[in-house]
């Protein structure tokens, strides 16, 4: 497919937007994937999105085989780190129709995300038209039945080949796509409430999906992990006293009758998922706080027998049930009913998977 403009009309305003070259594999790959046997995040589809921002401007998208990038060495991203990305999924109905799950959340967040790295934003045609089109083409990729997506990973980096310490010039915007099933599968869930290391701290970038936040949690999960947990509770930095999220998922709390989670600031990410848990809770007459709580209040609550479950929440896992969490070497146990973060996810994922009936507009049709 060539390169074209086409001229669009917007508010009496004229701009221009290329047209997506396509390069289609010669034979595919998928015959060699076992679908019964997918690790997260290490099987990747034929076909990827690519586009250029040179000279303040971003150039003509293209979809190509998937291949190896070429970086000069002095490719800024890999001296400073300006890069930022987004998780999200389609998902494939009993019918074969594909949907995508409130694209515009994500679309959203990048773009916020990139500008606080300083990174321009990127177009929304580009954006809709990449991952509608990429979908499309991959949609063999995708298998039908509960647990079962295809992961889509847009991200940005900067590219310009220069080791000085400021902001680059040339960015490569990218979408790759992965099938995924179920992330966890069976076993319970620990987590460690952290007293020493932090996340994100107040005026960084914590909210931002930017790949430094999960490199920096790399080393404190590992020693967590070797301690036999799952996942870190993050603490604020001042004193540690506040929770805010659960590894890479946002963290809900059960108290009584109410559903608490932390508010969205400078240190939290604002996940797509954790705002539709909250919005569907709240649509089943359920109490939502979002506020800042305490290690002490939560301790307290499992002490009065008030704290009945904790739940996180993400793109990967949807919603994952936490069976304990320990705390300056002691170790508190849930109830183990889960039933709410159980009904939750069920009407999350009857949506996202077009068996019920989506009352809040969230997901849109590939066609």
């Amino acid at each position: 497919m060539t390169s074209c403009f086409i001229l669009k009309k917007t508010n009496f305003t004229y701009y221009f937007y290329k047209v997506i070259k396509i390069q289609k594999i010669k034979k595919s790959k998928i015959e060699s994937v076992n679908f019964d046997d997918l690790v997260f995040g290490k099987t990747f589809t034929d076909h990827m999105f690519i586009c250029h921002y040179k000279n303040n401007e971003w150039l003509t998208p293209e979809i190509r085989p998937y291949q190896p990038l070429k970086l000069d060495p002095s490719a800024s991203v890999l001296h400073y780190g300006q890069a930022v990305f987004e998780g999200m999924k389609a998902f494939k109905d009993s019918q074969e129709k594909i949907w995508l799950f409130r694209p515009d959340q994500n679309f959203e967040r990048i773009n916020r995300s990139a500008h606080r790295l300083q990174i321009p934003e990127f177009p929304r045609k580009y954006f809709f038209d990449g991952i509608k089109k990429l979908v499309k083409l991959e949609q063999a990729w995708i298998k039908k039945g509960e647990g079962n997506s295809l992961y889509i990973r847009p991200f940005v980096f900067a590219s310009q080949p220069t080791v000085q310490a400021s902001a680059s010039d040339e960015y490569i915007f990218m979408i790759i796509c992965a099938p995924v099933s179920t992330y966890y599968s069976g076993g319970e869930i620990n987590v460690l409430i952290a007293e020493e290391y932090s996340r994100a701290a107040n005026g960084g970038v914590g909210f931002a999906k930017a790949a430094g936040n999960y490199a920096a949690q790399f080393y404190p999960t590992s020693e967590a992990l070797k301690k036999g947990f799952q996942q870190i509770i993050w603490t604020d930095a001042n004193n540690h006293e506040y929770l805010e999220e659960a590894g890479t998922m946002n963290i809900f709390f059960k108290i009584n009758d109410s559903l608490i989670t932390a508010p969205t600031n400078d240190r939290i990410l604002d996940g797509v998922t954790r705002k539709s848990i909250i919005e569907i809770a709240k649509s089943n007459g359920i109490k939502v706080e979002e506020r800042p709580i305490k290690v002490s209040e939560i301790i307290q609550a499992h002490e009065n027998g008030n704290l009945q479950e904790i739940f996180g929440t993400g793109t990967a896992v949807v919603v994952l049930p936490i069976k304990s969490f320990s705390y300056r070497g002691v170790s508190y146990k849930t109830n183990g009913i889960d039933e709410l973060a159980i009904a939750l996810k069920k009407q999350l994922i009857g949506i996202q998977y077009n068996q019920l009936e989506d009352l809040f507009n969230w997901t849109v049709k590939v066609d």
